[in-house]
């Protein structure tokens, strides 16, 4: 995995303006999906914007693993297999962000088997350009790598960072120094707070 430096916390607001742009892309783009399908976990709250601004009620999921927090397995899988039937359908495939690709490599050769479906594309709110795979719609593009922290997954990503420092500080405001000049994340300390509790003791 790539080593996790500079990163980016995108907030609430942020995300839905991401989101309303993505969707205003597919909209102008002429693609009018009968089912949008979430890649799990990350592609649940981006899926489900998108399925209110487009106005599609047939939304679904299914869940690949191969992000823990900020550490990458060896290899995506499908943990949960989707439960559908796409044959004849136009599907839209949504995820937060391309990154590897693999997630994408995966996830699309899972839906050939459901059906097939007419016609897949797939959309995103960041990708980086380092990924092999380019999906066909994406809100923003990352040109400099970094690791992107959305806010469905703060505590996650943040504990993880927690756990590799060594000696674990147990004050928020020291792990506060640390998560800025390490990773420019600036979090308020009452959230900080929160996150220590769900470490439990060292």
């Amino acid at each position: 995995m790539q080593q996790v430096q500079r990163c980016e916390l995108v907030g609430w607001n942020r995300f839905h303006a991401l989101a309303r742009r993505l969707a205003h892309l597919i909209r102008t783009s002429g693609f009018r999906p009968d089912t949008i399908v979430a890649i799990g976990r990350g592609g649940y709250m981006p899926a489900r914007i998108l399925s209110d601004f487009l106005d599609v009620l047939d939304l679904t999921s299914f869940k690949i693993e191969h992000y823990h927090a900020t550490r990458k397995d060896r290899q995506a899988v499908v943990r949960y297999p989707l439960n559908a039937d796409l044959r004849g359908r136009r599907v839209l495939l949504v995820d937060d962000v391309t990154d590897s690709g693999d997630t994408f490599t995966v996830a699309l050769d899972h839906l050939a088997a459901c059906g097939p479906p007419a016609e897949v594309r797939s959309a995103v709110l960041h990708h980086k350009v380092v990924s092999p795979y380019t999906p066909d719609y994406y809100a923003q593009k990352v040109v400099k790598w970094r690791w992107i922290i959305y806010p469905w997954a703060v505590a996650e990503d943040v504990a993880s960072f927690i756990r590799a420092m060594s000696p674990r500080p147990v004050d928020a405001e020291e792990i506060g120094h640390i998560l800025a000049a390490e990773h420019d994340i600036r979090l308020p300390p009452r959230l900080l707070r929160d996150i220590l509790a769900t470490l439990g003791p060292r």
